[in-house]
């Protein structure tokens, strides 16, 4: 079974950023009881960065590499994320996509608020068809929406 932390992936620049959304439902079974209420967990916050960031890679080298997460340099966790509210994720490259590894950064906000900030997230890459077929990533970036756009 795979675990889905996006629903939309609104942009990509491959070899610099994306931009996802992610709509939270109290139908999720990851809410944790939080002091006002249910909370999404930051580790599942920091996943949907993560999530974003691998697609970020998968497109930038068109579509022959995937991430596998080595290091997180740094998190910062935010006001919490209750249920109904929508994340927009956004990640970039540090300096680009190697042949070996990729190194992003991103934010993770409901509306102004940042709820999660990460920085250095190391990756190693790996051939993308060794952890899932290509038409399987075709029908899942389909879904996604994810289309590539131009760079500024």
């Amino acid at each position: 079974m795979r675990f889905h932390l996006i629903d939309r992936i609104e942009a990509i620049w491959p070899g610099q950023s994306l931009r996802a959304r992610k709509l939270t439902s109290i139908s999720e079974t990851f809410w944790a009881e939080g002091p006002s209420g249910p909370e999404m967990p930051g580790y599942l916050i920091l996943e949907a960065l993560c999530q974003a960031g691998s697609w970020l890679v998968l497109e930038s080298t068109g579509r022959r590499r995937r991430a596998a997460l080595l290091s997180v340099g740094s998190v910062e966790i935010g006001d919490p994320v209750r249920p109904g509210e929508v994340l927009t994720l956004n990640v970039t490259t540090n300096g680009g996509i190697g042949q070996d590894t990729a190194v992003v950064s991103g934010t993770v906000q409901v509306g102004d608020r940042v709820v999660l900030r990460a920085t250095d997230v190391m990756c190693a890459l790996i051939d993308a068809d060794e952890l899932e077929a290509a038409e399987h990533t075709s029908i899942m970036g389909a879904v996604l929406g994810a289309t590539v756009e131009a760079a500024a």
